[in-house]
């Protein structure tokens, strides 16, 4: 794909403008504004699109809700990594049935990953006809014009066509808390391994602007945001579709010049592109965190080559090796899925040994879940769930054990953490992270949130350390 095609054109932008503008136009002239409820399932990819998702129809006039049955737009940001996400939002489009008959002017609108896939669009479209707007991620910055339609010609709209994608620059954003904060780095992926639908609803990898990047992230800090998450489907592939001298390990610099006091952090990264130059720029950067998330997937060769993962067991080692030694306090976390399609128990054996092996901080783990269109789906899986389920419950025993003994290592220190918001502990009320991006359940006054304070530990457990601020 041609660089030059990747960029939604300045006359395209406008024509959204002007949309946005008619319904304004619209709603300003009701006796309230309308109500509008976005609720984002996901990644972090998705929540910074809800955010501008959010953003636009803030400037169409819409004000935010969070009940869907007092909302005017009902707007559901969708997820397709996993089956369970995919049935959990079809029982909330079921839910909805019941708001449409309450408010049958009330529009719902589907978008997202899993809004794009054709077998959803056409389920939606024969089967969830109280829906009004589909749309997939490659088509988010048509908002305007396609929620326009609906609304005035009262008819229902699919726009998920089959396409790379595009970057929009310039988008509103109305962002969720003043303390954290997401910045799309790239869009697409393509490495296409063999279990994910990814690659297929994302489109083809394009790297934003550095300049943009870095003009985004230095207005945040300025405006006081104190954690800058940098975010892609691959962020270390960023800058390869680019003519001109920019990689991820370049772009990690430029941010962290920008001077204040804040950490930066990314996610994801795939284990192919991770180079030691990356490592090395980490080591030497004061604001990026010393936290990194590599997903790894499996521990053996035969099931990495299946899954289309362009490394091996010892190759992953190495890299952990050269990270580590860069970053000798590095922190570090993965993804491991269990149950392959023809994975046996001593190759899901390999993977357990794996974890010991590198003795990861944490883990975010799955048993396999297959995704229609991708090829792991048609592949032979002849395993029972309930056999999985062991082998899954060994991996947990084995990380739990870890994570208990990492965080029990931390009590007695006084650890440097950022408060970010209200925890659900009413003995620890306040949330906070540390560089490395533990949990850590403080007790302290709320005015805290939004700052860097010192933490003496002092308890833990396998998911969370506990302390006081000094």
């Amino acid at each position: 794909m041609e660089r030059k095609e990747v960029l939604v054109s300045a006359e395209e932008l406008a024509r959204q403008r002007e949309f946005t503008q008619k319904l304004r136009d619209i709603t300003s002239a009701l006796t309230r504004a309308p109500l509008a409820f976005v609720d984002t399932f996901g990644c972090q990819q998705n929540v910074a699109d809800g955010e501008v998702l959010a953003g636009m129809l803030a400037e169409m006039g819409f004000a935010p809700t969070d009940d869907a049955s007092a909302a005017d737009v009902v707007l559901l940001n969708t997820c397709a990594i996993r089956e369970h996400a995919e049935k959990r939002i079809f029982g909330v489009l079921g839910e909805l049935t019941h708001t449409k008959e309450a408010n049958p002017e009330q529009i719902i609108v589907l978008c997202g990953c899993m809004a794009q896939q054709k077998r959803i669009a056409d389920k939606v479209r024969e089967s969830y006809r109280h829906v009004d707007l589909v749309l997939g991620p490659q088509a988010e910055w048509r908002l305007p014009e396609l929620l326009y339609g609906v609304l005035t010609e009262h008819t229902r709209a699919f726009a998920v066509e089959d396409e790379h994608g595009r970057i929009a620059e310039g988008l509103p954003v109305k962002r969720d808390g003043t303390v954290r904060a997401w910045v799309s780095i790239m869009y697409g992926c393509n490495n296409f391994c063999s279990y994910c639908i990814v690659p297929y609803v994302r489109g083809r990898e394009r790297s934003r602007d550095p300049e943009k990047i870095v003009a985004e992230c230095r207005a945040l800090i300025e405006s006081g945001y104190k954690e800058i998450y940098l975010l892609g489907q691959n962020v270390n592939s960023y800058g390869n579709d680019l003519d001109a001298d920019w990689d991820f390990a370049g772009l990690l610099a430029a941010v962290d010049a920008i001077p204040g006091d804040y950490w930066l952090r990314f996610m994801s990264s795939q284990p192919k592109d991770a180079t030691p130059k990356l490592f090395e720029t980490m080591a030497r950067c004061t604001h990026v965190a010393k936290n990194l998330h590599l997903p790894v997937q499996s521990g053996n060769d035969r099931v990495l080559k299946a899954m289309r993962r362009p490394y091996t067991r010892q190759g992953y080692l190495d890299l952990i090796a050269q990270a580590r030694a860069a970053m000798p306090g590095l922190v570090l976390t993965s993804d491991v899925i269990i149950g392959f399609p023809g994975e046996t128990e001593a190759e899901a054996a390999d993977t357990v040994s794996l974890v010991e092996e590198i003795g990861f901080d944490a883990l975010f783990t799955f048993i396999f879940s297959p995704r229609p269109g991708t090829p792991a789906a048609e592949m032979d899986d002849p395993v029972p769930r309930a056999e999985k389920q062991k082998w899954f419950d060994r991996l947990l025993e084995v990380q739990n054990a870890v994570s208990a003994k990492k965080h029990a290592s931390c009590v007695g220190k006084t650890l440097r953490v950022l408060v970010d918001g209200e925890s659900d502990d009413p003995a620890f009320p306040l949330s906070a992270r540390t560089e490395g991006n533990r949990l850590v359940r403080v007790r302290g006054d709320r005015s805290l949130i939004g700052t860097f304070a010192e933490a003496r530990i002092t308890g833990s457990n396998t998911w969370a350390l506990y302390g006081e601020i000094q």
